[in-house]
């Protein structure tokens, strides 16, 4: 009875920690509906609710809600969008999964690492893990959206995942982080700029860049903005930034055109 009397309060000091995070859990365009009812069940086990499925080839199925095994709630709330502009709507820090040993332009990091920062930016806005399709993974145009790579480590004698276990793995260690995870002493940062005022950021940069005659100078000449939004990107801005990025632009706009009157 004295063990029984020791968890209750550590057990509801993790349910009322998890109440406060949204995190979704993002699956682009799976092929698999089995695949789906498995990653809503490795939901179900670590308390995470908020699934959203990208173009799902199919959706709802039999054998989704067959291998749920209980976690129909998760399935039945699902959200199903047509883009992953939607399905990252609101959404602050977002996390992509990967299979690449590193990369020139992004950000990687393990797991564990990605958990902490998801629970720690859910406190301020909705955080996303972004998983790819089973055969191909993400695009380069779904990991632009996101700010850290996720990479987990395997065998090199077989190192590709099933998407249900990779969902289980970073669910597990989501759900880690949110037990040991305490109340923040210091008042939380600005939250990070939403995935559709980046795009407008970075609209607004192509177009100034081209009004002053901003070229790549390399030997291809066609890689300016991709590497400016991968830099951006690794900066984590949040809207009081990109308010000040776009404010710094508009001015070079109107000075412009002020000294264009002029002559």
């Amino acid at each position: 009875m004295l063990a029984d009397r020791r968890s209750v309060p550590i057990r509801l000091k993790i349910v009322c920690e998890m109440d406060t995070c949204d995190i979704r859990i993002v699956l682009v365009e799976p092929s698999h509906p089995g695949n789906i009812g498995a990653a809503a069940r490795a939901m179900k086990n670590m308390a995470l609710e908020s699934l959203v499925l990208v173009n799902p080839r199919q959706f709802p199925h039999a054998e989704a809600l067959a291998r749920a095994s209980g976690a129909d709630d998760v399935l039945a709330a699902a959200r199903v969008v047509p883009s992953l502009t939607a399905a990252l709507e609101g959404c602050g820090y977002i996390a992509a999964t990967t299979a690449r040993d590193r990369d020139q332009y992004f950000r990687v990091i393990d797991v564990r690492e990605a958990a902490a920062r998801l629970v720690a930016e859910a406190r301020n806005a909705p955080a996303a893990v972004l998983f790819g399709p089973e055969r191909s993974g993400l695009s380069n145009e779904a990991l632009e959206t996101s700010h850290a790579l996720v990479r987990i480590p395997a065998s090199s004698a077989y190192a590709a995942l099933n998407l249900a276990m990779a969902v289980q793995l970073v669910a597990y260690e989501i759900f880690r982080a949110r037990g040991a995870a305490s109340p923040p002493s210091t008042p939380p940062a600005a939250p990070l700029a939403g995935a559709q005022e980046l795009e407008r950021l970075y609209g607004h940069l192509a177009e100034v860049l081209e009004e002053i005659d901003f070229r790549d100078r390399t030997q291809s000449g066609t890689h300016l903005m991709a590497r400016i939004r991968r830099l951006l990107q690794r900066a984590e801005l949040d809207q009081n930034e990109v308010n000040i990025l776009r404010g710094i632009l508009t001015a070079v706009q109107n000075r412009r055109r002020t000294a264009g009157g002029a002559r």
